[in-house]
């Protein structure tokens, strides 16, 4: 089979060099970045006239061919390409199914299923059916039942063609319905007997009338940077009246999980008061932030209304098209408030209004936020990582003239395009020139979301012929995350190589942020951004003796106060983590503190002779990321440390966001 794979990749290969130009010879490079398909699935059916005659219907993203190995005595696959299906009689008993899905070069992965064939009726037939914790009318159901191969989910709902659904036996499936509701649904389990077997209930469909969950935490920000009406992750401003006598809404504080929220019930208009002497000023800020959740059906226009009656002036501003049944952030940028205010610096009175009643609303993280005057990306090897300087640095392709799109959203900019023709991944690139030194390893590091799922390929590799190159595929969602991708540069490298992101594979808008190049396999530091508290950060190397954090505005760090210098081991934060005798590290750090002084950052053992290889590194009371890079020569432990003394002199030290790479 390795021989038969081997000469369809050359087939393939030679076919695409034959269609090629000169020009696009070179761009062949993409078969190296194409990955092995994903997402394997087989749904088998089987006809119910005792004859035993299946058909197994393949499914994988980036598959061009398949080959099905049914199980029996049929030694060779059947070859089918995407969007067909294999049609196969058995005799009775169980078999398993090997699918085998090809890329258009020839890279191959593997998934066995097992198949029932038996004339009997199914027996025993156990189901489950619940409604979806997330999805408002969506229920998830799942069935298994002896000599039955598959089963038919028949929803119960007038003028919809049944069933609606079908699993392999023993697999779930989802369903969604229009309307809430109780439904006679059926689940019938087939085998290949003429007889099958059903399971009849009346089931109620819910709605989802309150979010599951509580909004997304607001990034930590400077005191200076915010000024919150409501929100746990900021102090919030006093007010004087909320609800206000004068409110048309019911109004109840509540909580989803542990986060505080308000539901407001037949919402016209809901107002606070901050203070009618000189109110709140947010003429400083940038950018209204507010947070809200409606049920399906409320399709009411929201707005916010910000007044003064100071000074005098209102100004309304909306929070766009209503959508339902999650969480929505908007942003409204402060200088839409400008029409008829006199001034911010006097807010008196707040109102969430709603264009008619709306029935439901839940409002939380409600503030006003500039950008912070000091940025502390550190995007290691690459420039302007986060975008925060436009186009700089950043190309389309490898084009030096060609500045690849950002746009600027809430004060944050970032690379945006959409991707309307699916191609090859090539057709649609950004890149950034970089040095890559051929035998390094190499971490990048993004943010990225999309409007629909879809796959992008991201690494590193050559700005010119050859293109030798690393990648992998990444799948993004419309949530923005943070990925990672480790990679290797074997057998290549250059002054002029490149980050590079390939998008023009499949369709749908491609969104990334906060880029990072460093050279390393990832960070074998746990918890280093201490979102977690202490976990894993001790003080020395006593197991039993939690390192100090603090949290403020939602971030939690490490923070200590020196109050009396001496050795610089008095005080210390380690965490105990494998060192290789031999390797070199890269220590990355945010640290600050109330004066200029010195702090010791490095690696070592936690245990004698306590051999060690450290940095004196000079913190300020800038927050500012630190770069060490140090070698172990002579010494390694499963259970040495990352470790920083912070004795030698007095003053407070903060750190955070710390990373341990190998290099």
């Amino acid at each position: 089979m390795k021989k038969i794979k081997n000469i369809y990749k050359t087939i393939a290969v030679l076919l695409l060099i034959a269609a090629c130009t000169d020009t696009d010879v070179r761009e062949l490079s993409f078969l190296d970045s194409m990955s092995a398909p994903t997402n394997l699935e087989m749904l088998f059916s089987i006809t119910q006239d005792n004859t035993g005659a299946a058909t197994i219907t393949p499914n994988a993203d980036g598959a061009s061919t398949f080959d099905v190995y049914f199980g029996d005595a049929t030694t060779e696959p059947l070859r089918i390409p995407n969007g067909e299906n294999a049609q196969h009689v058995y005799a009775e008993g169980t078999y398993d199914v090997k699918l085998v899905a090809y890329n258009t070069k020839g890279d191959a992965t593997e998934l066995t299923k097992p198949i029932v064939v038996s004339f009997r009726a199914p027996e025993n037939l156990m189901t489950t059916i619940e409604n979806d914790a997330a999805v408002s009318k969506q229920v998830n159901v799942s069935a298994s039942a002896d000599f039955a191969m598959m089963y038919e989910f028949h929803s119960g709902e007038a003028g919809v063609t049944q069933p609606v659904a079908t699993a392999n036996i023993g697999e779930a499936l989802s369903y969604q319905y229009a309307d809430a509701g109780t439904y006679t649904v059926q689940i019938i389990a087939k085998g290949g007997a003429i007889e099958t077997t059903t399971y009849t209930v009346d089931f109620e469909v819910t709605e989802i009338l309150a979010p599951t969950v509580g909004a997304t935490t607001p990034p930590g920000r400077d005191a200076s940077d915010v000024v919150s009406i409501f929100s746990d992750a900021y102090t919030n401003v006093t007010l004087d009246e909320l609800p206000t006598s004068w409110s048309s809404s019911g109004f109840e504080a509540t909580t989803i999980g542990s986060d505080n929220v308000w539901k407001l019930t037949n919402l016209d208009f809901v107002g606070m008061v901050t203070n009618y002497a000189n109110g709140i000023d947010v003429a400083g800020m940038e950018m209204m932030h507010i947070d809200y959740w409606v049920p399906e059906g409320v399709t009411n226009e929201l707005l916010v209304k910000i007044v003064n009656t100071v000074d005098g002036g209102e100004d309304v501003e909306s929070l766009g098209t209503t959508v339902a049944g999650s969480w929505q952030s908007v942003e409204i940028d402060m200088a839409n408030f400008d029409g008829n205010l006199a001034n911010k610096n006097k807010i008196t009175q707040l109102l969430i209004d709603s264009d008619g009643v709306a029935g439901i609303v839940y409002v939380d993280n409600f503030y006003f936020y500039k950008a912070s005057s000091a940025s502390t990306f550190d995007d290691g090897l690459l420039t302007n990582g986060d975008f925060e300087a436009g186009s700089e640095a950043w190309l389309v392709g490898v084009d030096d003239n060609s500045a690849a799109p950002v746009v600027t959203v809430s004060g944050n900019t970032y690379y945006s395009f959409n991707v309307t023709n699916a191609g090859n991944p090539y057709d649609v690139n950004m890149s950034q020139k970089v040095e890559i030194i051929d035998g390094n390893t190499y971490t990048l590091t993004f943010d990225a979301w999309s409007d629909t799922n879809r796959p992008i390929l991201s690494g590193v590799g050559l700005s010119a012929s050859p293109w030798s190159n690393t990648t992998e595929t990444v799948n993004l969602t419309t949530t923005r995350t943070t990925y990672s991708v480790t990679v290797a540069a074997s057998g290549y490298g250059a002054p002029d190589a490149r980050v590079i992101f390939d998008l023009g594979a499949a369709t749908g808008l491609v969104n990334i942020d906060n880029v990072s190049l460093r050279i390393g396999n990832g960070n074998l530091v746990t918890n280093g951004d201490f979102q977690a508290g202490s976990a894993s950060w001790l003080v020395g190397v006593d197991d039993n003796s939690a390192a100090p954090v603090v949290t403020e505005n939602g971030n939690t760090y490490y923070s200590v106060s020196v109050a009396t210098a001496g050795n610089p081991y008095d005080v210390n934060m380690s965490q105990k983590l494998e060192i290789i005798d031999g390797n070199t590290y890269t220590l990355v750090f945010d640290a600050w503190s109330d004066t200029d002084r010195n702090v010791v950052a490095g690696i070592g053992l936690s245990g004698a002779p306590w051999s060690n290889t450290t940095e004196t590194v000079a913190i300020n009371t800038t927050r500012t990321t630190y770069s060490v890079t140090v070698a172990a020569t002579g010494y390694g432990a499963p259970d040495a440390r990352v470790l920083f003394d912070l004795g030698a002199d007095t003053g407070m030290v903060n750190i955070d966001n710390v990373s341990l790479s190998i290099n």
